[in-house]
């Protein structure tokens, strides 16, 4: 069974407050704290992304595609880093008032049997697959919300294709594709401005 089978709504809520906890903490430089029951499904190993927003524009992204740790340190961990994703500026405490945060808690990856592009788009299933292209230790994803901004398969696998590092519209021969599906759990703004 995986984590995302047995998490409830409770659980995922606090994740996400949880995330948006630990950024919180780092912007006001206190220390983070939070229980979690000893049999809590929180603390089985479980892989995580965190999104951060401010009005509708990607503040950072970072997560993991294998489960390596207990989740809830998987979610602090990658919440604390979105803050600094080395695509964009740092967050700071100007963004916290209007600060979204999405926790996706991810299903364990599976490959797809796919020899082309072409094989790729027919197996794919636009709005739930999250999406991994791995050739030779280079990786590149997008989670299933990436659909609502890129609805198109062929565009979908280009982006992907681009974002690695692959030329678009082509198939390495020795590229790999695998499917995931996230349960997302949200924490909105807007919120109590960071006192001075």
């Amino acid at each position: 069974m995986t984590v995302t089978a047995t998490l409830s709504l409770t659980d995922g809520r606090f994740l996400a407050r949880l995330a948006a906890d630990a950024i919180h903490a780092r912007l006001t430089s206190t220390r983070l704290t939070s229980t979690i029951a000893p049999d809590s499904p929180l603390q089985a190993d479980g892989a995580s992304f965190v999104t951060l927003e401010r009005a509708g524009a990607l503040r950072g992204c970072v997560g993991s595609l294998e489960p390596v740790q207990p989740l809830h340190r998987d979610v602090v961990r990658n919440a604390v880093q979105a803050m600094r994703d080395p695509r964009l500026p740092p967050v700071t405490g100007e963004d916290w008032p209007a600060l979204d945060v999405k926790v996706s808690i991810l299903s364990h990856p599976e490959p797809i049997a796919a020899r082309s592009r072409d094989e790729l788009l027919a197996a794919l299933r636009p709005g739930v697959d999250g999406l991994i292209l791995r050739e030779d230790g280079r990786r590149a994803t997008f989670l299933p919300s990436v659909w609502a901004k890129v609805s198109e398969p062929g565009q979908f696998v280009d982006a992907l294709l681009r974002k690695g590092g692959w030329p678009a519209g082509e198939w390495p021969e020795e590229l790999q594709a695998l499917r995931y599906g996230s349960t997302e759990f949200h924490d909105k703004a807007p919120r109590d401005p960071i006192g001075p």
